[in-house]
């Protein structure tokens, strides 16, 4: 099957950073121009290391942690302080411009997959923030002699990514209560529940820190499929986690682009293009479906020609009225449906 304009590996990304505190892989409109509003990174820190204290200045930033334990802190408008730990299925939003660090305090690797509100999200550190200023100017700043900051090194580059903790870890108690940047979607009764697949939902409606991402995290199991569907005024960013899948997407130019998905890929779903997911083999497949909206919506096929009569359906389909299926009414899109027919061959 031919290479797909809609998919890249994140496991096999170019990497923004690697060394023995961990690595970050991107894939950004550089690394893949159809990317539109949103970008996508594998964050894996070591034991004892941190994401050094940084902003983003043009996005909003959604974490989901795969593995780990990880202390967040969150600095937003002048004085709003966060901080927070997260583990497997919990989740963390960063608003544009909000300064923040990622510490790993456990004794295993940590691994978060993280989307960006934009295509080439823009990035600051608070090392880089202080290289650009003058002694003098920082003395002033904290009524501090100059000679006090000649240590700190003038880099402006933003380039260290990793650092490593001096000291032990400094976990407060407080760091387990509720915060608004956090949700656990993995605890999340699901709203969408079926013997053949169930969806759980961080969107605005459960999860109000949300402003411009949103994420489902999808289960498939091996006699399910995600139903076709298309996404009004919204594009999709998804994530393999577990098992093996196909997609077929429809392009406005009527060709239609049938493509593989194994753990580690990323695919790219522009705003109202039609598509679906199904199971190959038989894992289920568990994958993080993200959206450049806080609420995104869906028409699925079901529902759609549920709003037609077969009058409608058979002149456009070219069928006499009696030859048209008998289609359930469907006034609400089940989001994921039964595979009751065998599956199609692969190509």
């Amino acid at each position: 099957m031919a290479a797909s304009r809609h998919v890249r590996s994140l496991l096999h990304a170019v990497p923004a950073y690697e060394g023995d505190l961990g690595s970050a892989r991107r894939l950004t409109a550089d690394e893949f121009p159809l990317l539109r509003r949103m970008a996508m990174k594998r964050l894996v820190i070591a034991p004892g290391a941190i994401r050094e204290p940084h902003w983003h200045a043009n996005a909003d930033e959604l974490a989901y942690c795969l593995s780990g334990t990880l202390l967040v802190s969150v600095l937003d408008n002048a004085d709003v302080f966060g901080r927070f730990t997260i583990s497997a299925g919990e989740m963390f939003h960063i608003a544009t411009g909000s300064l923040h660090t990622i510490e790993n305090v456990g004794d295993a690797e940590a691994e978060l997959i993280i989307v960006f509100s934009n295509e080439q999200p823009e990035d600051f550190t608070l090392q880089a923030a202080f290289g650009a200023m003058s002694d003098a100017v920082l003395g002033n700043t904290f009524t501090l002699p100059a000679a006090d900051f000649a240590p700190i090194r003038r880099d402006t580059s933003s380039a260290r990514y990793l650092v490593k903790r001096t000291g032990p870890v400094a976990v407060p108690e407080s760091a387990a209560f509720p915060d608004p940047h956090k949700f656990s979607v993995a605890t999340q009764t699901p709203p969408i529940d079926f013997p053949y697949g169930t969806a759980q939902l961080a969107r605005a409606q459960f999860w109000p820190a949300l402003k411009h991402l949103a994420m489902y995290s999808i289960d498939v199991r091996e006699n399910g499929m995600r139903e076709p569907h298309w996404h009004p005024d919204t594009a999709e960013m998804g994530y393999v986690h577990k098992g093996r899948a196909r997609m077929s997407i429809l392009d406005p130019d009527g060709s239609v682009d049938t493509y593989l998905l194994e753990p580690g890929d990323a695919y790219f779903i522009p705003r109202s293009y039609p598509h679906q997911i199904e199971v190959l083999g038989e894992d289920d497949i568990h994958f993080l479906v993200f959206f450049d909206q806080p609420m995104p919506e869906d028409v699925g096929y079901r529902a759609a020609v549920s709003s037609f009569s077969s009058e409608v359906l058979a002149a456009t389909f070219g069928m006499a009225p009696d030859a048209i299926p008998a289609l359930p009414v469907t006034p609400v899109d089940p989001l994921i449906v039964s595979r009751v027919n065998p599956l199609d061959p692969v190509g």
